[in-house]
C-alpha cells in the first residue's frame, strides 16, 4: 500500500501564543474537530495562490480557467491581485458544514458536523459524509437534509398474531409451488 504524504504543512513555531489563539477562535467559530483542517484550509489558498502567481505573465484565457474555478466554489475573483488576497476564513465559509449553518439546516456549526458525518445530508440526492466538501455554488441548494421514516410499533398482540400467521402461511406457499 502506498503511503500519502500530508496536503498540509504543520507550523513552524508549534508554541506560538498569538497562532494558538486566533487558531482557537477559527475552531470555534467553524465548528472543527482540530487545527489540521485550518491547516488543509491554509494549504489549499496557498495552492491558489501558487497557481496565480504562475498564471501571472500567461494570457488572460488561461488566467480566466482559474478564476472561473474559484468563482464556482463562490469565492469572489476577478484578477490575480483577488487570489492572492485570499485567506482561510474564504475556504472555511465555503465547507458544508458552515453553508448548512447559513441556510439554517443545523443551529450550530458542531450540530451541521454531527448531521454530515452521520450521513444525514444529501447533495443532488447524493449522501455526503465529509464535514469539509467545498460545495460549489451550483449545489448550494440542492442540499437537503434526510428524514428518518420510523414504523409504527405494533402491539403486543398483533406481533403473537403474525408469529402464529406466518409458519402456516409459509407452508400454504411452498405447497402452492409445488
Amino acid at each position: 500500500m502506498i503511503r500519502k504524504k500530508n496536503l498540509y504543512r504543520k507550523p513552524q513555531k508549534p508554541f506560538e501564543a498569538q497562532r494558538i489563539k486566533e487558531e482557537n477562535e477559527i475552531v470555534k467559530k467553524y465548528g472543527l474537530k482540530n487545527k489540521r483542517e485550518i491547516w488543509k484550509a491554509q494549504a489549499k489558498v496557498n495552492y491558489y495562490r501558487g497557481r496565480a502567481k504562475a498564471l501571472a505573465n500567461k494570457p488572460h484565457e488561461e488566467q480566466n480557467v482559474l478564476f472561473k474555478k474559484l468563482q464556482a466554489l463562490g469565492l469572489k475573483v476577478e484578477t490575480t491581485a483577488d487570489v492572492l488576497d485570499l485567506n482561510i476564513e474564504d475556504v472555511l465559509k465555503r465547507r458544508l458544514t458552515t453553508v448548512m449553518v447559513q441556510k439554517k439546516f443545523a443551529n450550530t456549526p458542531k450540530q451541521a458536523r454531527q448531521m454530515v458525518v452521520h450521513k444525514r445530508v444529501k447533495i443532488n440526492g447524493k449522501a455526503i459524509s465529509v464535514p469539509g466538501y467545498l460545495v460549489p455554488l451550483s449545489e448550494e441548494n440542492n442540499i437537503e437534509i434526510k428524514v428518518k421514516m420510523h414504523k409504527p410499533k405494533q402491539s403486543v398482540e398483533e406481533a403473537a398474531e403474525q408469529s402464529q400467521e406466518s409458519p402456516a402461511e409459509s407452508s400454504e406457499q411452498i405447497e402452492e409451488t409445488q
